[in-house]
């Protein structure tokens, strides 16, 4: 789910009442994003009650679209809150523009206008979503640990509303009916612009009222520099769309066109930065580290981001649902994560603690490298799943429950460690711009799950295990790697840890 903050420290004093407000509002925004997320796949491939009747192929390249626009849409989302609107009304307009897609979504009208719906709430997360963490920071100006655990209660909200909205949601849109479903998820996002609205007033201040404007470049050409390569990327796709090379009128097409646009485009500021951004030799090497950051981050979350997706048709499909005589709804498998991040949240921190008061703490990247292995071994547990699915025999729930259990351990170990990474190793200069890169191959991991998705056609299901064993070579392999340059790593990082 999301695990991107810092080790849980003891709480010592009493925390403002805005930050509860904010825990509130975000709380019922994940609640109405990820209890979509949860039964948005398969109401795009379902034919039998009322969905669109996609192939496999076309609904997860489309489920990748969405969800790698929601995290790539912060990026604008946040320029526009320091440019024009300011955080306050950047979390209130995106939470009506996120109600309004999902009230869109809730109406049976055809797929033009469920498509309407699905853009328009990308655009309300990307607005919403990096707005209400940033005016938690500024609740406590002071930093320290009094602000790392005020970090840890606003992120049990997301995982708390990931939960009840997978829950809800998941059972209305499989059991009662799908635009009942997506009808839920605007509800929930209206209860979250209730409390923003009432309580924010009276506890927030003036936190995030008034924009703050971003420093202009100091060279003038960087933004002529930008303008020039977003044009080559455009040509490019152009090109390949006359060549045949992609085919950009299919959803399929489109995304692996969004992914090769993401990728260009985190590589070509890597690069840039790197030979023209004046950087020291120190911090050279330390962009470098975070650019190998970044590539295994995007394929962990390739492989991770699974869970709404090949997952999800695996559960339904293949997945002994009935518990004490009852189906269970497919979706609620995808509630183990938000559980196991509660659980082993506070479980791992106590143990990175515990190692660093004997010196004994794994530096960064061998925490990445743990979590591509933890990411290895759940999809290990699939394959095994998979060759018995290819019996005829459905599989017992335990496989993806000790699947998500691996999958919950690596992110914990990635996703928190990624973000300090990133704040303490990028060049002060390039701080908020590396910071959206980390978000970036996060967008890229979720587009490059809804495409591998798409290989789960019934047609082909004897694919699966192979498919899934791909997903363990990369993972291990890539781990492997971060071990073999385990010292130039660590000595590029530093001392930082």
């Amino acid at each position: 789910m999301e695990a991107t903050v810092s080790a849980p420290q003891p709480i010592s004093a009493k925390h403002p009442p805005g930050l509860y407000v904010l825990f509130l509002t975000e709380m019922w925004e994940r609640f109405s994003y990820y209890g979509m997320r949860a039964i948005l796949l398969l109401f795009l491939i379902d034919n039998v009650r009322g969905g669109m009747g996609l192939s496999e192929m076309e609904g997860a390249a489309i489920y990748g679209l969405y969800t790698a626009s929601a995290y790539l849409l912060a990026l604008p989302g946040g320029w526009i809150a320091d440019n024009i609107l300011g955080q306050r009304k950047s979390i209130w307009y995106g939470g009506f523009v996120i109600m309004f897609g999902h009230i869109l979504l809730a109406i049976p009208a055809g797929n033009a206008l469920f498509f309407i719906g699905l853009i328009t709430v990308a655009l309300g997360t990307g607005l919403l979503k990096p707005n209400i963490s940033s005016i938690v920071g500024e609740l406590y100006p002071e930093g320290g640990a009094r602000r790392d655990a005020a970090f840890s209660i606003f992120y049990m909200g997301i995982n708390m509303g990931s939960f009840l909205g997978i829950t809800v949601v998941g059972y209305l849109g499989q059991k009662v009916g799908w635009h009942y479903g997506f009808g839920a998820a605007a509800v929930g996002m209206l209860f979250g612009l209730i409390v923003f609205r009432i309580l924010g007033q009276k506890y927030l201040s003036n936190y995030g009222n008034v924009p703050t404007k971003t420093e202009k470049a100091t060279e003038g050409g960087t933004q002529n520099r930008s303008l020039f390569f977003l044009i080559g990327l455009i040509a490019l796709l152009i090109f390949m769309q006359f060549t045949g090379v992609l085919d950009l009128t299919t959803a399929q097409g489109l995304a692996k066109g969004a992914g090769i646009i993401i990728t260009l485009t985190a590589v070509g500021y890597f690069l840039f930065i790197l030979l023209l951004g004046g950087l020291t030799l120190v911090e050279k090497k330390r962009v470098g580290v975070l650019f190998v950051f970044f590539a295994a981050s995007a394929i962990f979350w390739a492989g991770f981001e699974q869970q709404g997706s090949s997952f999800q048709i695996f559960s339904d499909r293949y997945t002994d649902l009935n518990v004490f005589g009852w189906q269970i709804p497919s979706s609620w498998f995808q509630n183990f994560n938000p559980a196991f991040i509660l659980i082993f949240s506070p479980v791992l921190a106590a143990l990175w603690i515990f190692l660093g008061k004997r010196n004994l703490n794994p530096p960064p990247h061998l925490k990445f490298a743990v979590a591509l292995l933890l990411l290895g071994l759940g999809y290990l547990v699939m394959v095994v799943a998979s060759k018995i699915a290819l019996t005829g025999e459905l599989t017992s729930p335990l496989f993806l429950t000790f699947t998500y259990l691996f999958h919950t351990l690596g992110e914990l170990c990635l996703s928190p460690v990624g973000l300090s990474s990133f704040t303490k190793l990028a060049p002060k200069r390039y701080v908020s711009q590396l910071m959206g890169v980390w978000f970036v191959g996060t967008s890229l991991g979720n587009l490059i799950a809804g495409l591998f998705a798409g290989g789960f056609d019934e047609s082909n299901v004897h694919q699966m295990p192979e498919l899934f064993m791909s997903v363990v070579y990369f993972s291990f392999g890539f781990a492997i790697l971060i071990l073999i340059f385990s010292k130039p790593l660590k000595s590029w990082l530093g001392g930082v840890k």
